[in-house]
């Protein structure tokens, strides 16, 4: 765990709010608080096991509740029933999806055969296999990456002009499309033109927000599991597209949107999920939890739009392999030991308005 080495010393004053530029910069001058760190490790120790009678239920009954919200959307006559049913659809299947978060922290020990269903049931009919998180998402969790131009997840979206935050929340509408186009036609093609491949390998096979950022190649046995993964995306969006041309485009479409919404939705949340303030330079641990953000209780609506535990997100900088289902044990235990004049109550937020707010009026102090 990322806080297990750094409990030596006393906690400092908590640093004062940013205010104009300086937020560019006031992460990297932020010392680690040693006893938050400290509390962190060695409150939590008998929560970090995953619990595979949470794991298997949660994922499975998202998956079944999406893809038949889905059904529903595409076959029911009633078009406000239609509509309630594929709001329905991108609610189940984007918390269906956000397993995939869980599969890059979890041992690959921990839950046998989870990897493979999830993959079977929702990363592969949704064209969103796990390698395309896998070994990409610990690099955020880097120490000496986390908010620098080597850590793929991370945009000072902060010191951006206002109009970046409606085009990066947008832009991910066209995901679900540009992952056909993908699968069906470029992965193919790729088998025989090299040059195409390695440039869907580095530019389209993670899931990425840094422009800058290159996908090394696979290795070992992480490159047999990414072709498994990779025939059965080109296999399944062949046979969509095959048999929506046979039989009628209508359920591609209404599919499409479903899974846009759930993709703005995600979008939504990694605007969020951290405050994107600084510009470039290596942060302390610390500096990485004050900069992410937690949404608990007593928001009420956190659990649809940052669900499977990610509206504890700064805490799961603290704890990245601890299970979704034991941050809202391990924040109550934090809170209670560390107390509301702390560091660690400092990452802690109202809602998603007031973090989209700030937001807002950083761009627009950067602008």
């Amino acid at each position: 765990m990322i806080a297990q080495d750094l409990i030596d010393q006393p906690r400092p004053a908590p640093p004062p709010e940013p205010t104009g530029r300086t937020a560019a910069t006031w992460h990297s001058q932020i010392p680690d608080d040693k006893e938050m760190l400290r509390a962190a490790v060695e409150l939590t120790r008998d929560l970090a096991a995953a619990r595979a009678g949470i794991y298997w239920p949660d994922m499975l009954a998202s998956a079944a509740l999406g893809y038949a919200a889905l059904a529903g959307a595409i076959l029911l006559a009633s078009p406000l029933a239609a509509l309630a049913c594929a709001i329905l659809a991108a609610l189940a299947l984007y918390r269906a999806l956000l397993f995939i978060h869980e599969l890059t922290h979890i041992h690959k020990d921990a839950l046998p055969g989870f990897r493979f269903a999830w993959n079977l049931l929702v990363g592969i009919p949704l064209l969103i296999p796990s390698f395309m998180y896998e070994g990409v998402h610990t690099q955020h969790h880097a120490r000496t990456r986390y908010g620098t131009v080597e850590d793929p997840e991370y945009m000072p979206l902060a010191l951006m002009k206002p109009w970046s935050l409606p085009v990066f929340a947008l832009t991910a509408i066209l995901l679900p499309p540009a992952l056909l186009v993908r699968s069906a036609l470029l992965v193919p093609l790729g088998v025989v033109i090299p040059p195409l491949r390695k440039l869907v390998w580095e530019r389209a096979s993670a899931l990425s927000i840094n422009p800058q950022y290159r996908r090394r190649p696979p290795e070992g046995a992480f490159a047999r599991m990414v072709f498994w993964q990779e025939l059965g995306c080109s296999a399944w969006a062949i046979a969509v597209l095959a048999a929506s041309f046979a039989y009628g485009w209508r359920p591609l479409a209404i599919a499409l949107c479903v899974v846009s919404l759930t993709a703005f939705l995600n979008q939504v949340r990694t605007l969020v999920a951290h405050l994107w303030e600084n510009d470039g330079e290596a942060m302390t641990v610390t500096a990485q939890y004050l900069d992410s953000v937690n949404v608990p209780p007593p928001a009420l609506l956190s659990p649809l739009w940052a669900p499977v535990g990610l509206r504890y997100h700064a805490l799961h900088h603290l704890l990245p392999s601890m299970p979704y289902h034991a941050l809202a044990e391990c924040h109550r235990r934090l809170s209670a030991h560390l107390g509301a004049d702390t560091t660690y109550a400092r990452a802690n937020y109202k809602g998603l308005l007031p973090l989209v707010s700030r937001l807002v009026r950083s761009t627009m102090r950067a602008g």
